[in-house]
């Protein structure tokens, strides 16, 4: 999916090119936190900026949905989603609504160097998941034993691929939701 990352902490929009971003800069996500300030782990994670082929799926994923985009002419799922059909070039689409089972396809577990959020929850995984309705589309995201815990609650042993997973929706910030994965048999 065409998409870029930003940190959770800065998440407005860029300043016009008259605003510098000097005048009022934001705090460093490594900077401790004022009186007032409370940050968690998961305050510096990263999040997704939809493009417009991607909005849709993360209109979705906040409504608690998996969906994928598939061709209204020919029928064929797609994803990264894009503006033309790869195999009958129309540029009709509709998002298809999918069951949110799959089995890890492939995983990883990241080593330092990390961004500091991240590094803080190492270690933990990041899968890959083939979905169950559409074997060729392959989703990351990581495993984790409820939809709001953090990253690092499987134990890293426990991964396998093949191992069959279920969608679950996490919020990862005011109005970004993020699919996140649960053992079908944990």
């Amino acid at each position: 999916m065409s998409t870029s990352m930003r940190p959770t902490t800065d998440n407005g929009p860029d300043p016009a090119p008259d605003q510098g971003r000097d005048r009022n800069p934001a705090p460093s996500p490594t900077s401790a936190p004022g009186p007032d300030q409370h940050t968690t782990p998961s305050d510096a994670l990263l999040l997704p900026v939809p493009d417009d082929d991607g909005a849709p799926f993360w209109r979705y994923a906040a409504r608690h949905e998996l969906r994928v985009q598939s061709c209204a002419a020919c029928g064929e799922l797609r994803f990264p989603p894009r503006p033309c059909c790869p195999h009958c070039q129309s540029f009709d689409d509709r998002w298809r609504r999918m069951s949110g089972r799959g089995r890890i396809w492939s995983y990883v577990l990241p080593h330092p160097p990390l961004l500091p959020a991240y590094a803080a929850q190492a270690p933990y995984n990041v899968i890959l998941v083939e979905l169950a309705d559409a074997p060729r589309i392959r989703l990351a995201g990581n495993l984790v034993t409820a939809p709001d815990a953090p990253l690092n609650s499987v134990d890293p042993a426990r991964l396998r691929i093949g191992a069959p997973v279920k969608v679950a929706f996490h919020e990862q910030a005011p109005g970004v939701t993020v699919p996140r994965w649960l053992l079908e048999r944990p």
